[in-house]
């Protein structure tokens, strides 16, 4: 008893030394970026307020790095194709590099163009409003990482440039159809997303691991899959990920996909085929082709995080830094590299101080994920962006990757509940059968393909057309157990903050909005 409660004191003693260590190394992030921009920062009127915006933007940058970069590398490290160590070095130097490289030099000033900028002609107010919402933003993604919730950044930024427009300059400043689409992702993304996902590893199920030859048809269809997986990232990036520097429509961006995809291909196909011969008849043995692509998707899909989304959360503290020099409101405003600078190190300082509490959440406390079930969850991260932007249709890549989990563990609760259906079904059949029989049946029954299991069915049904089930024996057809495979506690908690994360943003925005004004109006 004495020997637990060392050890629980002693854990207890590390878990405290790490949560200091971490808030030290963060303070020493904004103490770095306050003394930079104090020190380096031309003279202006609005200086001391562009001193207390770096501060703002590198505690926000630190926590988009807790929080949103987690759907990007999460599933890669439940399912074991990478480690949390390599996948929080990957993640930091793709966010980065996508954020200097990709990241663009100009961004909008008002984030989806949610409120009307000319209706602001004050700079100081705009000083303001810009800050509070970026400060919103920050303390709601803090907030929803300790609570272990995978929030949408863009979504935050939103409700906090909404809030703080709305109590500079009333009710109509803000653009309402723009916050009618956004609340349409909230149901779009999820959907789109987990279906896409779904579709994915069903695909996966009746080509490769319900076949009697598994091997033989992973050689067929791995190629392929990974072909796939080439064309559609690489749309993706082209699309999207290099827009701000190399601006191509679909077609052109799906074309040069589909010649890289090519050339994957002619790469991959021998390779497939000669590992496979190595492996035996099992999921596990499969599994194991799937590594690789896991490993390039994860550091892509940072890399194109850090070109769309590190500008985009910046955007404030870059809107403060051209109004505090310009003296002026603009729509536009340039991306100095000191900001990208804070975006890009302050995301993977986050990553790393605090990004392992969401990985796990997007990776293993949803649903179990292995490496099949990962491969879908990435795949459907670049198609659902790709057919939603074609649709014109308003997504959010942080709900559709976490939807995609939610999609992959509810297909697998689906096909296990008819799975056990079946198996109760034939059990009924044969209900006055030799039990020895019963058990070779199920024995060939779980090894057929999906064609013999479906020949199997129907003909045991013929043979049995005659026999008439009592009440009491189809009430226990109905008690099939169906086995929960997606915590419900994760898909509630997830759902409220997605849907709170306009609204309490915006609230919180707009009350730090009056008190910032009322503490600098002279």
């Amino acid at each position: 008893m004495e020997l637990n409660n060392i050890e629980k004191t002693g854990n207890s003693g590390l878990s405290t030394q790490k949560e200091l260590f971490r808030t030290l190394f963060s303070l020493a992030f904004i103490i770095g970026v306050t003394l930079y921009v104090s020190l380096s920062a031309h003279p202006a009127s609005h200086h001391h307020l562009l001193v207390i915006a770096a501060v703002i933007g590198g505690y926000m940058a630190l926590n988009i790095g807790a929080n949103d970069v987690a759907n990007n590398v999460g599933p890669a490290v439940g399912s074991k194709a990478l480690t949390m160590t390599g996948a929080i070095i990957i993640a930091a130097i793709f966010e980065a590099t996508g954020a200097i490289i990709a990241g663009g030099d100009v961004v909008s000033t008002i984030k989806n163009s949610i409120i009307e900028p000319s209706l602001i002609n004050n700079t100081d107010t705009f000083i303001w409003l810009m800050m509070a919402a970026l400060l919103a933003a920050a303390i709601w993604l803090n907030i929803a990482t300790s609570l272990g919730a995978p929030v949408s950044t863009t979504h935050a930024i939103v409700g906090g440039v909404l809030g703080a427009g709305v109590a500079a300059g009333g009710m109509g400043i803000a653009n309402w159809h723009m916050l009618g689409e956004i609340v349409a992702s909230w149901i779009i993304s999820p959907v789109l997303g987990g279906f896409i996902a779904a579709a994915f590893l069903y695909l996966i199920k009746r080509t490769i691991t319900y076949q009697q030859d598994m091997l033989q048809a992973a050689i067929k269809v791995v190629p392929l899959l990974i072909t796939l997986m080439t064309w559609s990232f690489s749309t993706y990036l082209l699309m999207k990920g290099l827009k701000n520097i190399w601006k191509l429509d679909f077609i052109t961006a799906g074309s040069i996909g589909l010649a890289i995809a090519i050339c994957v291909y002619l790469v991959v196909k021998p390779r497939i085929t000669k590992t496979a011969q190595q492996l035996d008849q099992s999921k596990e043995s499969i599994n194991t082709l799937f590594t690789l692509p896991l490993i390039f998707s994860a550091a892509l899909l940072s890399f194109a995080h850090g070109a769309n989304d590190v500008a985009n959360a910046v955007g404030p503290l870059a809107a403060i830094n051209d109004a505090v020099f310009s003296g002026g409101v603009a729509s536009k405003a340039a991306i100095p590299l000191w900001v990208m600078l804070v975006g890009a190190l302050g995301i993977s300082i986050g990553l790393a101080l605090y990004g392992p509490k969401l990985i796990r959440t997007v990776g293993s406390d949803i649903t179990e994920l292995d490496k099949m079930r990962a491969f879908c969850i990435a795949m459907s991260a670049a198609v659902t962006v790709i057919v939603a932007s074609q649709l014109g249709l308003p997504v959010s890549s942080t709900h559709i990757a976490v939807g995609a989990v939610f999609g992959v563990g509810f297909l697998r609760e689906l096909l296990k509940y008819n799975d056990v259906k079946r198996i109760e079904e034939i059990k009924a059949h044969h209900e006055q059968a030799d039990p020895e029989q019963v058990t070779v049946f199920l024995q060939t029954f779980s090894t057929a393909s999906v064609e013999q299991k479906k020949l199997m069915l129907k003909e045991l049904k013929q043979e049995t057309a005659s026999l008439q089930l009592n009440k009491k024996e189809r009430k226990s057809l109905k008690k099939v157990y169906r086995k929960e495979l997606v915590k419900r506690s994760q898909v509630y908690k997830i759902a409220v903050a997605w849907v709170t994360t306009v609204p309490l943003s915006a609230i919180l925005a707009s009350l730090l909005f009056f008190m910032i004004r009322g503490m600098l109006m002279p």
